[in-house]
C-alpha cells in the first residue's frame, strides 16, 4: 500500500469519525461488508468460517450490529432451527454514507456487483 493510499484511507476515517456515526470495529465492518456485498443466505457458521473466527465472535458482533439496526436475524421458514443474517435499510444507509466518504477522495463508485466481485476475489 502506498503512502497515497494510506493518506486517502486516513482521510476517509477522519470523515467517518467526524460524521458522528457509531464506531464499528474492523470485525463488525468486515461482517457488514460480507453480508451486504456477497450473495446470501448468510449464517453465523458461514460468516465465522469466512472471517476465520469463532461463532461466538460473530454472535457478539451481530448483537451490536442488530442493536444499531444494521443487520437482523431471520428464522428460516423451511427449517426453523436455522437463522440467517439479513440486511436492513438502516444498514444500507450506513454503508452508502461510508461509501460517500470514500468517494470524496476521488475513488470511483463501483456497482454492487463489482464491489462483491472485488471482495470475493481480492
Amino acid at each position: 500500500m502506498s503512502d497515497r493510499s494510506l493518506r486517502s484511507w486516513m482521510q476517509t476515517l477522519i470523515r467517518y469519525v467526524r460524521s458522528g456515526q457509531p464506531d464499528l470495529t474492523n470485525r463488525q465492518m468486515a461482517l457488514m461488508l460480507l453480508v451486504y456485498l456477497t450473495p446470501g443466505p448468510h449464517t453465523v457458521r458461514g460468516l465465522a468460517n469466512v472471517l476465520g473466527v469463532s461463532k461466538p465472535v460473530i454472535t457478539r458482533a451481530l448483537n451490536t450490529l442488530g442493536a444499531l439496526g444494521y443487520l437482523r436475524r431471520v428464522r428460516d421458514e423451511a427449517d426453523r432451527r436455522n437463522v440467517f443474517v439479513a440486511k436492513t435499510s438502516i444498514g444500507q444507509d450506513f454503508l452508502d454514507s461510508f461509501e460517500r466518504n470514500l468517494e470524496q477522495d476521488g475513488t470511483p463508485k463501483r456497482s454492487t456487483k463489482e464491489r462483491g466481485f472485488i471482495l470475493q476475489h481480492g
